[in-house]
């Protein structure tokens, strides 16, 4: 794929941004290279990037997470990808893009336009946390695109910034581990060019330091606003891919 390397970098490096705490920018990785790729092929090329540099993120956050939030949502997580990988043979990816898309779409209207919310931080409650979890394991084993499910649980409780980076930070990555044996037996691994890999690894790794820059120098308030504005442009994304996939057909 020479001829596709730049995006190859791009896609690597918005991952790199994500692990180091702009956490909605890898989901938009899949919806670029999927413009020349199969999307499901795409997300097990760059699996091997998210790992590793979740690997380095978590190093980054090792100080900085939510307990029990982990607690509740990693068994949630897993669970979705097993789901994943027995209904991804038998369901439209379109239609995932969009109940993904929606629920990144829903979370930032009612945000910033809904009325009487409290200001008061939510609970992280076991019951949502395993609706969100299961939602967020199937989307990011089939598009790499957890971050909006993810993102609807977390932002109401109003962690710190660098908690709310940390804790998705690890969740994802025992998330991404969990994809393997599902993608291997999907035989999704097949055509991987290790050589290329390797190069967007260090792209990955470099991007992640940039993240946890960015993220460090940032506020509370202003860490959740871009947060919701990677969001929103991830949604609209995910929405105008799923369209373009019914429409293609």
């Amino acid at each position: 794929m020479p001829e596709h390397l730049i995006w190859l970098l791009i896609a690597a490096f918005m991952v790199g941004l994500a692990k180091g705490g702009l956490t909605a920018v890898a989901s938009l990785a899949v919806p670029l290279l999927a413009i020349f790729m199969n999307p499901i092929e795409a997300a097990a090329f760059i699996l091997p990037i998210f790992i590793a540099t979740d690997i380095f993120a978590i190093w980054l956050y090792r100080k900085e997470y939510s307990g029990r939030n982990i607690a509740i949502m990693v068994p949630s997580v897993l669970f979705g990808v097993l789901l994943a990988t027995l209904i991804v043979p038998y369901t439209p990816e379109s239609m995932l893009l969009m109940i993904t898309g929606g629920i990144g779409l829903w979370y930032c209207l009612k945000s910033w336009f809904g009325s009487g919310q409290s200001a008061e931080p939510r609970e992280a409650e076991v019951g949502r946390g395993i609706f969100w979890g299961t939602i967020t394991g199937i989307t990011t084993f089939i598009t790499h695109s957890g971050a909006p499910p993810m993102q609807a649980y977390l932002l109401p409780q109003k962690l710190p910034r660098l908690v709310f980076a940390g804790t998705m930070v690890i969740i994802f990555a025992i998330g991404n581990l969990s994809k393997l044996p599902g993608y291997y037996a999907l035989g999704l691994f097949h055509d991987i060019q290790f050589g290329l890999v390797g190069t967007l690894l260090v792209v990955g790794i470099i991007g992640t330091a940039v993240g946890k820059a960015i993220v460090t120098r940032l506020t509370d308030q202003g860490y959740i606003r871009v947060i919701e504005v990677m969001l929103l442009i991830l949604s609209v994304v995910l929405f105008f891919k799923a369209y373009t996939l019914i429409f293609s057909a």
